[in-house]
């Protein structure tokens, strides 16, 4: 645990290190977000977050390769030779891929069938180096055609990647989900390879999530309200994939004809807690195509009714909305890690406890009265890093997304 706790440590620093340059950038190259009238933000924020996110992902992996304890991510035995596993670096190539296809986008603003093309052919480069979903978390069951095997996990990646960017609309909203659905990933992973016996606890899965959670971690002080610098496309993209990685490579990693009755439950269903992470932008997306459907309009028609805005209209204050966001993803992902050491019944009873609290801190006075954790006034562009960049006025209508969904939902949207 304290190996992958290091690496998690150098994966924060690098990114926390590493975002001013990326912020400069995004100066430099124009990679800016513009104020709306339907935006939250009130001042042109730079983006291109993405970029000190992979140069964390790159530097942690890179810590772990040359850590003895973590010797078995990196190599496999095969025949009784030691060969290096390319699944490890075929994440990091993916995730580079998903990386310069957002900058490319937050700079020029590519079309949605291109940055369609570039996500399936990131997810297509990193099947091709193993990470590749043969295994259905529903009994072990195998997905016996490669070629079914492919589009499966194609699709997984797609859906992680922008399921993470249409979450992507309140400063600090999607990097702290992440950063707390990665933790609970984290433990589930680490727990799970512990209880599959053996001597060796090296898991890509949970090497990857530590990473995960690091470069989270480390890019949240630029990030959380009021926003010095926005993530972008290039950083959302890259969450979803390595997050869909991790999963992916979960599925087929420990088989429950090894496990014993009690963690049955946890190891034949392992897609539960990514599926848990990413709930709330997932029921985010449903609930957005459903009611742009039933209005008559297109499904990639913008509107101001994200999750996200609907915590603002009813009285939260930006870090509110945000905070309360971070305790429903908490509840979802660790009342699924709770399934790996407590019984069904045990883990429904807590997940109720929680799910009302969750609903008090949401629904209850905290939103109409006091002052906890309101807003700082409206601030300058120079107070948060913005010189040079000329205030827009006022926005004319209540303040809404930050993120521009006229493109399909697989497509990303840009984060504002």
């Amino acid at each position: 645990m304290r190996v992958y706790l290091l690496v998690m440590l150098v994966a924060a620093v690098v990114t926390f290190l590493t975002t001013p340059f990326a912020r400069w950038v995004a100066l430099r190259t124009g990679a800016i977000t513009a104020v709306r009238a339907r935006d939250v933000h009130s001042v042109p924020t730079p983006r291109l977050g993405g970029l000190a996110m992979l140069l964390g992902l790159v530097v942690g992996i890179v810590f772990a390769s040359q850590m003895p304890f973590l010797r078995g991510v990196f190599v496999r035995d095969v025949a009784g030779e030691l060969v290096a596993d390319p699944r490890t670096w075929g994440i990091v190539g993916a995730a580079a891929v998903v990386c310069l296809l957002g900058m490319a986008d937050d700079i020029w603003d590519l079309d949605w069938m291109t940055k369609l093309a570039g996500q399936v052919l990131a997810a297509g480069l990193m099947a091709t180096q193993g990470v590749v979903l043969f295994t259905l978390p529903v009994g072990g069951t195998l997905i016996w055609s490669s070629r079914l095997q492919l589009v499966a996990t194609i699709l997984v990646v797609v859906v992680a990647m922008n399921a993470v960017n249409f979450v992507d609309g309140l400063d600090g909203l999607a990097a702290g989900l992440v950063a707390i659905g990665g933790t609970a990933f984290f433990v589930y992973t680490y727990v799970l390879t512990r209880q599959a016996g053996g001597d060796d606890y090296a898991s890509l899965a949970t090497l990857v999530m530590a990473c995960l959670v690091g470069i989270c971690v480390g890019f949240l002080p630029h990030n959380f309200h009021p926003a010095r610098i926005f993530m972008g496309d290039s950083g959302s993209m890259v969450l979803g994939l390595v997050m869909s990685a991790a999963a992916i490579v979960v599925t087929g990693s420990i088989s429950p004809r090894d496990l014993s009755g009690a963690q049955q439950l946890p190891a034949v269903i392992p897609i539960l807690l990514p599926l848990a992470v990413i709930l709330l932008p997932l029921l985010d997306m449903g609930m957005a195509v459903v009611r742009r459907v039933l209005a008559g309009r297109s499904p990639f028609h913008p509107d101001r009714m994200h999750l996200h805005h609907r915590m603002l209209a009813i009285g939260h204050s930006h870090r509110r909305a945000v905070l309360i966001l971070y305790v429903w993803t908490a509840v979802f992902a660790f009342g699924a890690v709770a399934l790996v050491a407590w019984s069904w019944r045990a883990v429904a009873v807590g997940l109720l406890v929680a799910v009302v609290i969750a609903l008090l801190l949401t629904l209850g006075p905290l939103r109409t009265r006091g002052r906890f954790l309101d807003d700082q006034e409206p601030v300058s562009s120079s107070a948060t890093g913005t010189r040079g960049l000329a205030s827009p006025p006022a926005p004319t209508s209540p303040p809404s997304s930050r993120s521009t969904t006229s493109s399909a939902p697989t497509v990303p949207s840009k984060e504002a």
